[in-house]
């Protein structure tokens, strides 16, 4: 590459750490400047506010509103996860800030996740790993687990994911039901409207929310009494969709058979209370967590780049209608 060819790339500002794959190609294709390199990020933005026009950040890492109006000069926001909860999408659409996620290429890892962790949890395969080490088997048997195929299924938010996830539901012979904020065109699965009812009626319930304050303690206590003491909840979404503290108590309680998680409510932190139950699988957020689909996610956010810069347009934005 010429040095003219170095100086027509477009800078981008990068917010947060991605998989070295994915920076490494991000700096083949851009001059990117890493935020968290700076002793004084708010004061580097204002300073260098007219450079900027576009960031590249992940949903873990997130974009909060004061850092939006540090660079008046952004126009948009590319996000490497399917997330947005962690983006201040109020702040960015007062701004006039495009923002942009990673849809689609992340469903199938995590509803293979989710539905790893609903095995795990119900057969008890962790479980019985640790029973195996511990060298128990020697004393006797393992305990009697739950089967699987056949039974009840309840999805929590039928989007992309939870779609994927309900497919994977009908491979195992189950009978499948969803509550949404409103019904999905053209599913063949049970629509219910009430939460607490899809609970009583399932015996594996699974959430795929998208996180924010419209679905924050979407499950209850009193949905998690509805689930009963032979119900098992799964959450691939996020840790603020389920009532931590309603949980930990069920789980104690055994009111609920158990609980597999991938997400909590302050990551990277969890309740140590969880940790010493053998009812609760708990995972630190992997559902994305392959080298394909991280590879993918990274892709796609490069290619929003590469579309708002030839188009003044993101390839994939998140839609108005979530703010």
């Amino acid at each position: 590459m010429t040095q003219g060819d170095a100086q027509m790339k477009h800078r981008v500002l990068q917010h947060g750490r991605l998989i070295p794959s994915v920076e490494q190609r991000l700096a083949q294709q851009f001059e990117v400047v890493p935020l968290w390199q700076q002793d004084d990020p708010l004061a580097f933005l204002r300073s260098q506010a007219s450079t900027f026009t576009a960031m590249a950040t992940s949903a873990g890492k997130g974009v909060h509103g004061d850092l939006m109006c540090a660079a008046p000069g952004l126009k948009a926001i590319a996000s490497v996860g399917v997330g947005y909860d962690s983006l201040d999408l109020h702040t960015a659409r007062r701004l006039g800030i495009q923002v942009s996620n990673t849809p689609d290429v992340l469903n199938d890892c995590v509803a293979d996740l989710a539905w790893g962790a609903l095995l795990d949890i119900a057969r008890g395969i962790t479980e019985s790993d640790r029973f195996m080490r511990r060298g128990d088997w020697m004393h006797g048997s393992f305990r009697l687990a739950t089967r699987v195929s056949g039974k009840r299924l309840g999805v929590v938010g039928l989007g992309r994911i939870g779609a994927a996830i309900a497919a994977r539901g009908a491979g195992f012979a189950m009978d499948i039901r969803y509550h949404n904020r409103r019904p999905v065109e053209g599913v063949k699965y049970k629509y219910m409207s009430d939460l607490a009812q899809l609970a009583q009626w399932a015996d594996f319930l699974v959430v795929a929310v998208a996180g924010g304050s419209a679905t924050r303690h979407l499950v209850s206590a009193d949905v998690l009494q509805a689930l009963g003491s032979s119900g098992y909840l799964v959450n691939v979404s996020r840790g603020s969709a389920v009532d931590e503290a309603a949980l930990i108590t069920a789980l104690q309680a055994r009111t609920i058979a158990g609980a597999a998680l991938d997400v909590f409510e302050k990551e990277p932190c969890h309740p140590e209370q969880l940790t010493g139950l053998d009812n609760v699988v708990l995972l630190p957020h992997i559902g994305t967590a392959t080298h394909e689909t991280r590879n993918a996610m990274g892709d796609l956010m490069i290619e929003n780049l590469h579309e708002f810069f030839r188009t003044g347009r993101l390839a994939t934005p998140i839609s108005e209608t979530v703010c």
